[in-house]
């Protein structure tokens, strides 16, 4: 589904592996959004025990502009809520302006005086 539905620029692909590992690590992590049991959606909302992080929101095309990505964020800030936790943030492309779009409508602020460091393992 990332594949079709997420921005995928500069990022390294996704391996089942890695997708294994995280949902060992934390399985709550991953919320999914279904219709009649087909995948539509989803998001990684990542905490660590001090920071919230979100990732990979994607929504497959013809269920965008329907709620789906809005309702994704409220499980993801009903998640953190219950840790007790007071920010969080994600990570989302320049170029990704229907996602931009989704993130000021639900709240969220861009932080222009920090820049993402990267290296690859």
């Amino acid at each position: 589904m990332w594949a079709e539905a997420a921005e995928n620029d500069g990022r390294p692909p996704d391996t089942r592996a890695a997708v294994i590992a995280l949902l060992d690590r934390d399985p709550d992590a991953v919320i999914l959004a279904e219709h009649d049991g087909a995948l539509i959606g989803s998001i990684i909302a990542g905490w660590d025990g001090w920071r919230c992080h979100l990732y990979r929101l994607a929504v497959r095309p013809a269920w965008r502009k329907q709620g789906v990505g809005s309702a994704l964020l409220g499980a993801a800030e009903t998640r953190f809520k219950a840790f007790g936790a007071a920010r969080m943030d994600a990570m989302v492309l320049d170029s990704n302006d229907l996602g931009q779009y989704l993130w000021r409508a639900s709240g969220y602020l861009k932080q222009d005086d920090w820049r993402r460091w990267v290296k690859q393992l």
